[in-house]
């Protein structure tokens, strides 16, 4: 059976959440909603939903996403049972098609034998349910480092509730401990597509929200996080999947690396000279001088001219 996890905080849009569950034309899944000890009580929105469809409540004593949202997924995760098999984490504030859980019934034959990853079509909204974006589609099967290549990219866009994992493959991995869990779901997906390609189903759509509520709605508070988690996610890359990444994609992670380290004022001197010679092997003279002259500034904290 599919899993569904809501790491619960917000009840904004928990309603909304629920509601999209309610309405799957398919009832082959269950819901398991881990609290994260929210001070916004869920309880009298849980009753509207009794009978509609299988759901397991459960309530954590401490507060964990605060400090590390990652890890508050993997304890929801924990909560599921022994015969799950593949689950989704959908935001409190993101909803689902009607048919997600009945396209991937449909195409489950496939899916469990090509992929440990399942990829939905996605559209933005807002606080009030407008649309923000056109449909965002993908390619039926792609590898993850493509799909990490066209997000750098500005091709594509991605989060956490439009995945389906399988469950097995996911617990050898488990979420890498980013800031604020960003790049954390990027990250799994590349490890989990490492094997097997990712296997998108586009005829299905996660609502994906963008609002005030949201976490990645309030850039300007936690900037601070998202580009150390990118620095970070893009330290992995660097030491371990450049050379499997295009030419351009590969400009973009070594001058964001750099500017970082400027902005900063780090000295990962180890990392600096790997990113020197990976400049080198780019045979693209003027991107290395620009380069150099960043370098120059980061290990000597000035400007050359």
């Amino acid at each position: 059976m599919l899993a569904i996890i809501i790491p619960y905080y917000k009840l904004a849009f928990f309603e909304a959440a629920l509601q999209s569950l309610a309405n799957q034309t398919d009832k082959r899944f269950r819901v398991y909603i881990g609290d994260d000890a929210s001070p916004e009580d869920c309880s009298t929105v849980l009753k509207q939903f009794e009978g509609h469809f299988d759901f397991k409540y459960h309530r954590f004593e401490t507060n964990v996403g605060g400090t590390s949202l990652s890890q508050q997924w993997e304890r929801c995760i924990e909560l599921l049972d022994e015969d799950e098999k593949w689950f989704m984490i959908l935001g409190d504030d993101d909803y689902l098609s009607e048919n997600v859980v009945a396209e991937f019934y449909e195409n489950y034959p496939e899916i469990n034998e090509k992929s440990y990853v399942v990829r939905y079509a996605t559209k933005v909204i807002n606080q009030i349910d407008n649309v923000l974006s056109e449909v965002y589609t993908n390619p039926l099967f792609e590898l993850g480092i493509e799909y990490i290549s066209r997000k750098i990219n500005g091709k594509t866009r991605g989060s956490l509730s439009e995945f389906v994992f399988n469950k097995k493959e996911f617990l050898k991995y488990k979420f890498t401990n980013y800031p604020s869990a960003f790049y954390s779901d990027d990250k799994i997906v590349l490890d989990l597509s490492a094997k097997k390609n990712i296997f998108s189903i586009n005829e299905a759509i996660v609502f994906v929200r963008i609002s005030s509520e949201s976490l990645s709605g309030q850039t300007e508070k936690v900037n601070d996080k998202l580009f150390l988690a990118r620095f970070q996610f893009y330290q992995y890359l660097i030491k371990n999947k450049l050379n499997f990444l295009d030419k351009f994609t590969r400009k973009i992670i070594i001058e964001k690396v750099l500017n970082h380290a400027i902005h900063n004022k780090e000295k990962q001197l180890s990392l600096f000279v790997i990113l020197y010679f990976k400049s080198i092997l780019l045979w693209d003279f003027n991107f290395f001088l620009k380069i150099n002259k960043k370098y120059i500034k980061m290990v000597l904290g000035r400007s050359v001219d």
